[in-house]
Formats: C-alpha cells, sequence, structure tokens
C-alpha cells in the first residue's frame, strides 16, 4: 500500500470517528491526514508527511476552535435567554422598598407566584419591569 493511500484510509477512519462524537475537531485532524496524503502524491519524505498532518490539522483545529463553531465561552445561565425562558420577560411592580446605596426590592406577582425582585443602580418607580437576571428566587429587573 502506498503512503498517500494509508494517509487517506487513516483519514476516513478518523471521518468515521467523527461521526460518533458529534464534534468537528476530529474533521480538521482528517483534513491534516488528506494533507499527508497529499504531500505523499508530491513525494516528499516521511517525516515531511508528518509534519505537514501536524501543522495542517493543528491549523486546522485552532482555527474552528477560535471560530464561531468552536468551544463556546462559559455564559452565566442565569443571565442566558436560552437557558431561562424569563430572561426579557416584562414585570409589574407596584411599590420599592429603598435599601440604601442604589438597591431597590419589592415582592410582585409573576406567572402565578409571588418573587422577590430587585432594582439596582435605577430610581424605584412603579410599573413595567424587564428581567435580565435570575438568582435563585430573586429577579433583578432593569426599567422597560
Amino acid at each position: 500500500m502506498n503512503a498517500w493511500m494509508t494517509w487517506l484510509v487513516l483519514a476516513g477512519v478518523v471521518v468515521i470517528l467523527e461521526l460518533f462524537t458529534g464534534t468537528f475537531y476530529l474533521l480538521m485532524i482528517a483534513v491534516g491526514l488528506v494533507a499527508g496524503a497529499l504531500a505523499a502524491i508530491l513525494s516528499l519524505s516521511p517525516a515531511m508527511q508528518l509534519i505537514t498532518v501536524a501543522v495542517v490539522g493543528s491549523a486546522a483545529t485552532l482555527a474552528l476552535h477560535n471560530s464561531k463553531y468552536g468551544w463556546s465561552k462559559n455564559q452565566d445561565s442565569a443571565r442566558d435567554p436560552n437557558v431561562n425562558m424569563d430572561i426579557g420577560m416584562s414585570v409589574q411592580v407596584k411599590e420599592w422598598q429603598d435599601q440604601g446605596n442604589g438597591k431597590y426590592t419589592a415582592r410582585t406577582m409573576y406567572r402565578g407566584a409571588m418573587w422577590d425582585v430587585e432594582l439596582q443602580h435605577s430610581a424605584g418607580y412603579p410599573g413595567a419591569f424587564i428581567i435580565e437576571e435570575i438568582q435563585g428566587s430573586r429577579l433583578i429587573v432593569r426599567p422597560s
């Protein structure tokens, strides 16, 4: 078996393994293995073929990692509307209690239950507010 065939068989095996993992990272390694097959077709030495596989596979993996399809940064689930459906919803607050230092608290009915509501860095006027974050049973809101 020629060297280029070996590289392509390895690339095929890695692609099959990728189907079981569901990530694109093994596909990037497979791209490096295909580059090794091209290096073998160009009659480069086995050492140069290995270097080509390593450089191309690593570069492709890093490029994927830095793209929007790579690892996402850990987001705070208390503020993520994809995790918590209440983020961005509106609540009505009738009365605020001043806690000092620009912090106001209240109790309000939301989705059929009483919730603690907290407003920071804004004056506590009654009205509609948007939920920014949920910490336990406390809604952190901003003026709408």
